[in-house]
């Protein structure tokens, strides 16, 4: 081996991040090892009876079928087939090059497709969950194996050409107890998003009337004793309004200070409308929507809305509304996010779900004489999504400060390949 060739090869050999922990300030650096030196590839058969089938997914790791919304049916036959799963395996999924590889902390069984993979050298398995789950991975997977991953899975031959950054296994522990601790925070926090939603879900369902029904089960005491709620078309609440989209032909209608909004732009997670990817310019054939109109797309992506908060327009997949003066704004977007499950099933002239202005327009909606109730249902509404906000924020925040956490953790793709 030349000298050159051989200073490469010792490069591979060791490495550094750029983070490490006091004590291991002054331990020797990492390793490179190739796949095939920590994982063997496993491919036990004939499993106990009882075994459960195991689904491969990106959110959950290796987990059984039974536990999430994950329905195929599995005959007994092709049961024989399937390879058997120990906790603590690795499996390499189709979806590898999207989200690194799945961990199962499940004994179960899984399509004979998939390669099983399991740790053949002393560490530990958390420090191998994570790192085979970052982004760092991912890049070099994708960069190594290219043309792979239209419909291919990623082999054992291929996986064990692959150099991974070995700490030593004390170092191993530390960085799995450190990331494992900031998981637990992270699934707390997205308990506690999960659990103001479900909150103002059953919240929502008390605020309004059942179908066929004109009182809430829950109102606020100072309304006990008001009239009936009514019921009017929402054509009768506000003017109904369908977008357009300007001519992409003539740039001097595109980048002005109006938004132009698209179903894209609109996000579930957020209430109000703040931006787009694109604006135009106002002319005297644009109708444009003023601030507290209701956009809700009615083709395709059924039942997707926002309130806006500065003048803007949409494209033809949106209906808005800009409610007039017998009802609060506020109160006709919660009172469509109520009605969106139902109005989901109205039936479709197409294949392509669709609710065309006119069916929009007749869409009977179950309001509150007394504005001050409306506005009294919102606010409380609002106080509660503003909550939401709040913790979905911070959740946002703990996932980008592990990923930023990570970075520094593990050797750069660069310096594993150099």
């Amino acid at each position: 081996m030349s000298s050159k060739a051989a200073g490469k090869q010792d490069a591979k050999l060791v490495l550094t991040p750029k983070l490490r922990f006091p004590e291991f300030q002054d331990a020797p650096r990492w390793r490179a090892e190739t796949g095939d030196s920590l994982f063997d590839q496993m491919t036990e058969r004939n499993p106990e009876p009882g075994l459960p089938v195991l689904a491969i997914t990106q959110e959950h790791g290796a987990i059984p079928r039974h536990l999430i919304d994950y329905h195929v049916s599995v005959t007994e036959k092709s049961i024989e087939s399937y390879k058997v799963v120990q906790v603590g395996d690795f499996i390499i999924s189709l979806r590898s090059f999207q989200g690194g590889i799945e961990y199962s902390q499940y004994h179960g069984i899984c399509s004979p497709a998939y390669v099983i993979l399991r740790r053949r050298i002393e560490g530990n398995d958390d420090y191998f969950k994570q790192y085979l789950k970052t982004e760092r991975f991912i890049q070099i997977l994708t960069k190594n194996l290219e043309g792979l991953r239209d419909g291919k899975m990623i082999s054992y031959k291929q996986f064990s050409e692959l150099l991974l950054p070995i700490p030593s296994p004390a170092e191993q522990q530390k960085i799995a107890e450190c990331l494992t601790s900031l998981d637990e925070v992270i699934a707390a926090q997205s308990q506690k998003l999960d659990a103001l939603k479900t909150h103002k879900k059953g919240l929502m369902q008390q605020l309004f009337p059942r179908e066929g029904e004109t009182l809430p089960r829950l109102r606020f005491p100072e309304f006990q004793n008001t009239p009936e709620w009514m019921n009017e078309p929402l054509g009768e609440l506000g003017e109904i309004i369908t977008g357009k989209t300007p001519s992409t032909k003539e740039p001097d209608l595109w980048g002005g200070d109006i938004l132009f909004i698209t179903p894209t732009d609109i996000s579930e997670e957020y209430k109000y409308q703040h931006s787009t990817a694109r604006t135009v310019v106002e002319t005297r054939s644009t109708k444009v929507l003023p601030e507290g109109s209701i956009v809700y797309t009615c083709i395709a992506s059924v039942g997707k809305m926002a309130l806006t908060v500065c003048p803007s327009i949409t494209n033809q997949q949106i209906n808005a509304v800009v409610p007039n003066k017998k009802t609060a704004g506020q109160f006709i977007y919660y009172a469509l996010v109520n009605l969106t499950p139902w109005i989901k099933t109205i039936p479709a002239a197409s294949t392509l779900p669709i609710i065309n202005k006119t069916e929009f327009s007749k869409i009977v909606i179950t309001y509150p004489k007394n504005k001050s109730e409306q506005q009294r249902i919102a606010t409380c509404l609002t106080t509660l999504d503003d909550l939401i906000t709040a913790h979905s924020a911070k959740l946002s925040a703990l996932k980008t400060h592990k990923k930023g956490l990570m970075q520094q953790l593990f050797p750069s793709p660069e310096e594993v390949e150099a």
